[in-house]
């Protein structure tokens, strides 16, 4: 679990590819390592990515066929720079929201504008995750936890304040690219028990229903 706050910029430093999955070795840069074991959890550019070696510059990752087909990392290159946080403690201070780190789709920068010292940028969303953004609520593009400060369709524009582009892949975001979308946990969990309750709700009255017409109370 994460909180969508990066701690570090870090950088792909080489891929080996295993037939159809991948490994990478991932420099973490100024990312302080030294309590990460093998088998901890690291967000990438928001995707969790399990440690399965410790090097002097960071870790080594596997990714499955399933990771790459789900997220950007289809597309990265040695040099590709990711934001990366460590998985949340208890004593964690919550600067942002909940992120798992199961990326829900692609999305892709559409417009950047600069706005004295903040950027606006519009990303598209996914059509099918379009129900669970909504304005003033919470986001996780790339790993980072961001505030929707408006929904145009299944458009949303993004204000990014200085300390986020100083410290994120965000400043040197361009047109075109492809970020890793995670929505609101939250947001995810009551749209299922909202359908859960609907289908339940449903089942139970055609039974009902079915129920009276057998005993003859309805004709």
């Amino acid at each position: 679990m994460f909180t969508g706050i990066i701690e570090a910029v870090g950088n792909i430093s080489s891929i080996i590819r295993n037939n159809e999955d991948i490994s990478m070795l991932i420099n973490t840069n100024r990312l302080d390592i030294s309590d990460v074991k093998l088998g901890d959890s690291i967000s990438s550019n928001g995707v969790c990515l399990t440690v399965s070696k410790l090097t002097s510059t960071g870790f080594v990752a596997d990714l499955s066929t399933e990771t790459l087909k789900r997220t950007a990392f289809h597309s990265y290159h040695v040099g590709q720079k990711l934001n990366l946080e460590k998985s949340m403690l208890p004593t964690t201070r919550f600067g942002g929201h909940i992120v798992s780190g199961h990326v829900d789709g692609i999305g892709d920068i559409i417009e950047l504008k600069r706005k004295g010292r903040t950027v606006d940028i519009w990303v598209t969303v996914p059509m099918h995750l379009k129900k669970f953004v909504s304005e003033k609520g919470s986001i996780c593009v790339d790993g980072i936890s961001l505030t929707i400060n408006a929904v145009y369709q299944n458009v949303i524009k993004l204000t990014i304040v200085p300390h986020t582009l100083a410290n994120t892949t965000l400043a040197s975001a361009i047109i075109d690219q492809k970020v890793n979308i995670e929505v609101d946990i939250m947001a995810r969990y009551l749209e299922q028990l909202i359908s859960m309750n609907k289908q339940e709700s449903k089942k139970n009255t055609n039974l009902s229903i079915s129920l009276l017409e057998k005993h003859g109370f309805i004709v």
